[in-house]
């Protein structure tokens, strides 16, 4: 839906506050803390989830006020909120106990037969083979699991900052170039592969080999890094009560449905639906469904949307004029910015691209995947599972951006040199 000169400089500076914005939702954590008398507010405005959704109201308050509440609507409706959607039933799914079990004691018996401890077995494999995973699971799914595993098992005891930031920072990056061992998995690629004829075969050879390289190096970096750290933990397998074969297979049953219809949201919602029935009938199975968390990562996305649809004016002409060399930099440096699918989707816009210029747009889109919590769908999932566990409860952006440099770096040496 075309906008006026005006609305669209005022969507670039209120895409610009918001992204400061998520960098400074530690800081209003902080107040929340200190400030009794607006600590409600304080923490509303802390919750990175909550970033995008607030700004994007302010986006549609201007539009209705610099216009009229008739244009607002229209372009809200406009806008596309299935991946938004997606990912919140994805991530209830794939949080629920019985497929954490299933991913549990699939990731137990990998780690038994790997010549190192269970801890840093199932250490390595959580930043390894589960984002590898995504590429047939989805990336959203993927993070889910990962992130609950790390959670349980690490970051509830006691670990440092550092093990912490180094952690969530290489789960970020090995989430965002793990998913493109398939044209479905992996957002970016998803919002090109079937106009530009990328197929399973395509993506396996070209992409998926050198990810895979990139994923299993930054696990075993980090790994080794904090093996003195890992050493100190307890060493028991995964447990709980058991959990019957059939029940599994029914909860991987609607993974995998939603997954194969995640272009459809009509038809996911409605198994969503179904599946909600089927964990009240067998609650002595479930742990309580992380709903809340999975509505505050689709009110994200869901305004990252709303505020991403006003910025092709000036992102895609800037991609459209840069040559395949610096494409693949640029794509790095504004993935940080933006979400990598938005940028690939403006990319695949661009009229007579080269297919030098393809690979390095979607290359660089998926390394930087991991600077910033907005660069990738999955990633405020990850914050939303992960931050109970940082101190006062809030994940500093900043203290991500640098820890995710190196296994960023890592990913690009890998996509540009082999």
């Amino acid at each position: 839906m075309p906008a006026s000169p005006l609305i669209e400089y005022a969507a670039a500076c209120i895409f610009a506050l918001a992204v400061l914005h998520t960098f400074s939702t530690k800081y209003f954590q902080h107040l929340a803390h200190t400030d009794s008398q607006h600590a409600g507010l304080w923490h509303l405005l802390g919750e990175v989830e909550v970033v995008f959704g607030f700004w994007s109201f302010v986006l549609l308050l201007f539009i209705a006020i610099a216009s009229n509440s008739t244009q607002a609507i229209a372009y809200l409706e406009h806008q596309n909120f299935t991946e938004a959607l997606f990912v919140f039933v994805i991530l209830t799914i794939a949080a629920t106990r019985p497929i954490l079990s299933f991913a549990g004691s699939l990731v137990n018996r990998i780690a038994g037969i790997l010549p190192v401890s269970i801890t840093m077995g199932r250490y390595f494999l959580s930043l390894s083979f589960i984002p590898l995973l995504g590429s047939f699971i989805t990336e959203p799914a993927a993070m889910t699991l990962a992130a609950l595993m790390l959670r349980d098992l690490y970051f509830k005891q006691t670990v440092s900052g550092r093990f912490k930031y180094a952690t969530l920072a290489v789960l970020l990056v090995n989430i965002s170039i793990g998913g493109v061992l398939t044209p479905y998995a992996a957002p970016p690629v998803l919002m090109v592969a079937e106009k530009w004829g990328w197929n399973l075969h395509f993506m396996s050879s070209v992409f998926g080999w050198k990810a895979a390289i990139a994923v299993f190096f930054n696990a075993f970096a980090v790994s080794l890094l904090f093996k003195k750290e890992l050493s100190y933990l307890p060493q028991t397998k995964i447990s709980g009560p058991h959990m019957p074969f059939s029940l599994v297979a029914v909860h991987l049953a609607f993974l995998f449905a939603t997954v194969w219809f995640n272009h459809h949201p009509a038809v996911f919602i409605g198994l969503f639906l179904f599946f909600l029935g089927f964990t009240h009938a067998y609650p002595e199975y479930q742990d309580k469904l992380m709903l809340k968390e999975g509505l505050l990562v689709a009110f994200f996305l869901g305004g990252l949307v709303v505020i991403g649809g006003l910025q092709q004016w000036w992102l895609q002409p800037l991609l459209s004029q840069m040559r395949s060399g610096t494409l693949f930099f640029g794509a790095v440096g504004l993935t940080a910015l933006t979400d990598n699918a938005a940028l690939t989707y403006l990319g695949s816009l661009v009229e007579g691209i080269s297919d030098p210029a393809k690979y390095a747009l979607v290359a660089g889109a998926v390394t930087g995947g991991g600077l910033t919590v907005i660069a990738n769908a999955p990633n405020p999932a990850g914050f939303a599972i992960l931050k109970e566990c940082f101190d006062e409860q809030s994940i500093s952006p900043l203290n991500i951006f640098l820890a995710a440099l190196l296994p960023t770096t890592v990913a690009a040496l890998c996509f540009l040199l082999l």
